[in-house]
């Protein structure tokens, strides 16, 4: 088995060990749960994690809410009764995005004393989902989401701000429920599965919530976020009714990697320093270590961000990583780096990532491409697809962040 091939079953195999629907299965038939119960799931692994849910609970689900990104749900939304299901705008929110939160809201105003509410969340749901103030339009989200992916911040900076101009986030959601008992299961794509950062906290607080003074935001974003309504606090009553249960997150899918490796006979080590910071930087580094590497195969994750240009071209941070990457392994035989979204998507691509090697420049080189330009105008993806190592797997029904394999094949 090539380079290539044995980077793709890796990722496979990584996949698999955060897989949502069998997370889901699992946990809850550990952790049994008295009916009836009301389910939401929301996320990008919300229709894995949904089904995982109606095979455990049978009939003790009586009621359930669905939101998943466009192109993440089957053909037949009716297959996932008693979901009733909406598909909405990542990582931009739309319109689908707030009639779905209309509907969430709906949904725990309806809800009987004695339910027990599951909430299934996975990563995407800070887009997919929302509920806005008075006086705020889609277009003041998609304004401050679009902003926030350019930006360069961090995960849970983003989310603060996020949390900010929503009438679900940091806790609000909770605050909502009147008395039930509420079940939260999550797959984590954020540093330390932090609840209250895992879909900007529909159902959790932190205590830095409110303070947005060291974030360097434009001054347009800053007053649209001025006079919003205070989120609860931490020890707020309704927010300590919730259990928080990360059933899958980012190490999983790393050891799922290392132990598929392993098994095939192969050196594997995985750096336990998470990824982050500059997508290109980290690309230069890891590719200069796959190339000195010992035959084997090595793992990192994380989430590195990209400064978006004016007029970004195609791709996103996976693929701006891969691509540094194939500058340091160029003319190097039987290596290739893998960088790509556990979810299947990387950035506002269908794409999941890339996998490149040691012929990556040259191929891309020849199709009349430069590596220095489209990294510098963010537009990996168009370099990736001319030299033909765009990687795509479409939903994986999971979502606990990025990976990166650099594989060297054995001699």
């Amino acid at each position: 088995m090539g380079a290539r091939d044995l980077a793709e079953s890796l990722y496979r195999a990584a996949l698999a060990a955060a897989d949502g629907r069998q997370r889901t299965v699992e946990w809850l038939r550990r952790h049994p749960m008295e009916g009836p119960v009301w389910a939401v799931a929301v996320g990008k692994a919300a229709a894995a994690m949904a089904e995982g849910a109606r095979e455990a609970l049978g009939s003790r689900l009586r009621r359930g809410l669905l939101v998943t990104k466009h192109g993440h749900l089957g053909p037949d939304a009716s297959a996932y009764a008693p979901f009733e299901c909406y598909q909405t705008g990542h990582p931009v929110p739309d319109a689908a995005s707030l009639a779905a939160g209309r509907r969430l809201l709906e949904c725990v105003a309806e809800a009987p004393p004695a339910v027990h509410w599951l909430f299934l969340v996975s990563g995407g749901a800070s887009s997919l989902v929302e509920a806005l103030p008075a006086g705020h339009i889609l277009q003041d989200l998609q304004d401050a989401q679009q902003w926030l992916l350019g930006s360069g911040l961090a995960i849970a900076e983003m989310n603060r701000v996020r949390k900010g101009l929503s009438l679900l986030k940091g806790g609000r959601l909770a605050a909502r429920l009147t008395g039930q008992s509420v079940t939260a299961l999550m797959l984590s794509d954020v540093p330390g599965d932090d609840p209250s950062v895992i879909g900007s906290g529909l159902l959790a607080a932190a205590a830095g919530d409110r303070d947005l003074s060291g974030l360097a935001l434009p001054e347009w974003l800053r007053k649209r976020l001025e006079g919003m309504p205070a989120a609860p606090v931490p020890d707020h009553p309704a927010l300590a009714r919730v259990r928080h249960h990360v059933i899958a997150s980012l190490g999983d899918a790393c050891r799922g990697a290392v132990q598929r490796a392993r098994e095939l006979g192969l050196d594997a080590v995985c750096h336990r320093t998470r990824l982050a910071g500059d997508a290109a930087a980290a690309g230069h580094r890891l590719g200069a270590l796959a190339r000195q590497a010992s035959p084997g195969v090595q793992v990192w994750g994380g989430e590195t961000t990209v400064v978006l240009p004016a007029a970004p071209g195609r791709g996103g941070r996976c693929q701006q990583l891969a691509l540094a990457a194939s500058l340091e392994l160029q003319g190097i035989p039987d290596t290739c780096l893998l960088a790509a979204g556990t979810d299947g998507t990387d950035g506002p691509t269908e794409d999941a990532g890339a996998i490149v090697d040691g012929d990556t420049v040259e191929r891309g080189r020849r199709s009349g491409m430069s590596v220095e330009s489209c990294l510098e105008r963010a537009d990996a993806g168009s370099f990736l697809a001319a030299s033909g190592d765009l990687l795509h797997t479409g939903p994986t029904g999971t979502n606990v962040n990025d990976l990166v394999l650099a594989v060297k094949a054995p001699g």
